[in-house]
This record gives C-alpha cells, structure tokens and sequence, in this order.
C-alpha cells in the first residue's frame, strides 16, 4: 500500500554500498520510497509513524539473480485422491511468500516449467498474495538438445539464428523480462556435453542482438569455455555458472571491462554432489566443478568481475544458503550481502531503482534480529528475520507474526469473557503495536 510514511530509528545500517556500517541511523520512507538517512537522534518526521528496530542490522531487500521458480507438490499415496492440476499454484504461492518472508524482495526467475510462474507474477501484481518481486525468462532459448527431454516445458528449442531471433519475440510476447540462453549443455543431463557450445557463434549473436535490440538483458547458462567464450564476447549481461572461467583469465578481464556480472551458483553444485537420487557420474561430475567453481569465484574477485548472488536450487525460499557458502569459499560477509543486493540489482538491471539503501530508492528492507557480517548464518533463520519491508510497507516477519499471535491471543479472551458473561463477542480489528 502506497502512502505510508516511516521513519526507522535506531538501526545498525549495512546500506549495500560497500560504505562501512553505520550504528544510530535512521531512514525516512514516503510513499514507499527511501527520502533521506539521518541519525535516531533526529526528531521524527512530521506525519511519519515510527519504527524503533532497537539497534537491530537493516539492510537492503535481498535478491536471487538465479532462482526456479517451481514447485514438487507432494505425491499423494496409492489410493488417496489424486491433486487437482490447480494445487501446485497454492503451492507455488505459498513458496513465494515464504521466500518474501525470509528477506528476499525480488527474484529473477531463470526458467520454470509452464506457465505457473507468469500466472503467479500475474495474481501478486493484482494483489491476491505477498511475495517477491518477480522477474522471469519465460522460456529458456536452447539448440535442439537432450535438454529438451529433460527440461519439458522449460525450454524453446530452436536452430539457425532466424528461428533463435523469433525464440527471444515469442517470450516477450509471453512477458519476460529478459532472456536466457543456453550457450552450452546443462551439467544435471548426463546426456549433454556441456563443452562444446551448445549454439553456433552466429546464433548467439542472434540472441544478443535481438534481446539487446529490443531493450532487454540477456542471461547466458555457459559451462563449458567454448560456450562461456561466446557468451562473453558477445555481449551477455549476466553468465550463469561459468565455473571454468578461471583457466581463460583473459575472459575475466573482458567481463570486469565490460560490467559483465558473474552468477557462480555454488548450491547447485552441492545440490547434485550431497542429494540422493544422481546419478554417480553426475554427484561427481559436480564435486568437480564445485573445486573449478571456487577458483573461478577467487579469480573474478581478483580480476574485479562484478559478483551477485544466485542460489540455483530447491527450495528457491532457502536463498540464504547460498551466502553461506560463498563466505564459506572465500568471499568475506560484507562482499557477499553486496553480491545479494547491490551487484544482483544490477544483474537485473534493476539497480537505479533497487539494492542499496539510499535516497531515492524503494524501500524493499530487510531488519535482522542479529549481525549477518558476523554470523551470515542467521539470514537463515527465520526467527531472526525481524521485519521485511516492500515499498515502504511492513509485509512479513517475526515482529508481525508475533503481534498478530498477540492480537488473536486478545481477541479470542474478550469472546471467552464475553460468553462467560451471556453477551455476545465483540467485532472488528484489533490494533496492535508495530
């Protein structure tokens, strides 16, 4: 809801600068836009309601530059009542608010299955449930290729650089927001050779030139070099993975040249390596490319590759893992909660407008009960996600559930009382503190 004006005091401000933190800050909102950044000991705004988040850390709302937006509902057993087709949206639904509620506020969704998460973008855009702001690729560009067999729904399969040009108008058409392409194989297919590349030069360039002509981004899954090479000299604005890049250093500087900005992905490959149900070839395959992975993520740094923040697994809520883990292979906390806002909003192309807590940005806020520089673990907890903020609004978080506990507490004493007594419970909305 537009219109409200806040004023948060009281917080240990990590603004996603780079800029050191700051303790005793306070951040005006109207309108659901940041207008200025003071100190708690500024007298309140006139007409601003006042949130005192008590030294807690605030931050920007964080962003997966690499998420699917999907679902496994469950599988009901044998005999039981088989799921209507329309289940899996409430599903879906209820991930995308699980997602807004552990501090994520935008997504940028990089290839699902159907039309689930266009029509989930849809219902959120006309107000029928909180969640993430959602980007999404419609369907990701490939060459014919086992993929295809695979990703079911997931991929438009085209060849020859006219039919890869009307692949990038068909999911605009669709409404994407930018465009995938796969310029190489998918490591989670034994049946794809991620090394050669996957799309001859001419029809990356297609790709590139057609998104960029129209005045979209592109995102380029590129594993193998060959590929990643075509992505990067080509003009990709994003490359997904690029886990080899560390034996062309080269490629690195174009990218760091270029603003080119890397999604390293470290979970998928956890993902394959530890879950059961891979095939030996592959759980080994990723061990492999995690160790490629993390001298690929030591070399962009050194070289100056801007990083964001891309998780790349199930369940997509559970974004924060990947923070972790990029701390856990070298990149300090600070660098990372960047990767997460600041360098993701730019992934998007979304950074005039998200990623850093400055005048004349939304208002997309996280307030972390804890110090996430000092233990980025606790943006894994969900007790520890205090409040989040969207467009200046107050939408989900610890302090919210526990005053709407309190309230439903309150309410339901007054009708205990008020039947013990032969009245009647009283109605309405019960105001609780922020």
């Amino acid at each position: 809801m537009r219109g409200m004006n806040l004023w948060l005091t009281n917080a240990r401000l990590f603004d996603g600068t780079g800029g050191p933190v700051r303790a005793g800050a306070g951040i005006l909102i109207e309108d659901g836009v940041i207008t200025r950044m003071g100190r708690a000991a500024d007298a309140v705004p006139p007409g601003a309601d006042v949130i005192d988040v008590a030294g807690r850390t605030v931050m920007p709302g964080m962003i997966d530059a690499h998420a699917h937006v999907f679902v496994k509902p469950p599988r009901p057993e044998e005999g039981a009542e088989p799921l209507w087709p329309e289940t899996s949206a409430h599903f879906l639904g209820a991930r995308l608010r699980e997602t807004l509620r552990m501090g994520f506020t935008t997504l940028r969704d990089v290839g699902s299955y159907g039309d689930a998460v266009v029509a989930a973008r849809q219902a959120m855009r006309y107000g029928a449930f909180r969640g993430p702001r959602l980007l999404t690729c419609g369907r990701i560009v490939s060459a014919t290729a086992p993929g295809g067999r695979f990703f079911d729904g997931m991929y438009r399969e085209a060849d020859g650089p006219d039919e890869v040009r009307k692949a990038v108008r068909e999911q605009l058409r669709r409404g994407a927001d930018f465009v995938k392409v796969m310029t190489t194989g998918a490591r989670s297919v034994e049946l794809e050779d991620p090394l050669p590349a996957q799309l001859t030069e001419a029809e990356v360039a297609a790709v590139v030139d057609e998104a960029h002509r129209l005045g979209y981004r592109v995102a380029a899954h590129a594993e193998g070099l060959a590929g990643t090479e075509l992505a990067v000299r080509l003009g990709a604005d994003t490359i997904e993975h690029g886990m080899y890049l560390h034996q062309r250093p080269e490629l690195l500087d174009l990218m760091a040249a270029a603003g080119q900005v890397l999604v390293p992905t470290l979970s998928c490959y956890y993902g394959v390596a530890e879950e059961p149900g891979w095939t030996p070839r592959l759980a080994d395959l990723a061990r492999r490319n995690l160790d490629e992975a993390c001298r690929t993520l030591e070399a962009a740094r050194t070289a100056g590759v801007p990083i964001a923040l891309g998780h790349d697994w199930q369940p997509f809520s559970d974004a924060a893992t990947e923070i972790v883990r990029m701390v856990r292979h070298g990149m300090s906390p600070a660098e990372t909660l960047v990767a997460a806002t600041a360098t993701a909003a730019r992934a998007l192309g979304l950074d005039d407008r998200l990623g850093t807590v400055e005048p004349g940005k939304l208002a997309d806020l996280v307030v972390v009960d804890g110090d996430p520089l000092a233990d980025p673990g606790v943006l894994r907890d969900r007790a520890r996600i205090w409040l989040v903020l969207q467009l200046g609004e107050p939408v989900s978080g610890q302090t919210m559930e526990a005053n709407a506990r309190t309230a439903a507490v309150s309410r339901s004493a007054d009708q205990i009382s008020a039947l013990s007594n032969g009245g009647s419970p009283r109605s309405g909305i019960t105001r609780t503190p922020g």
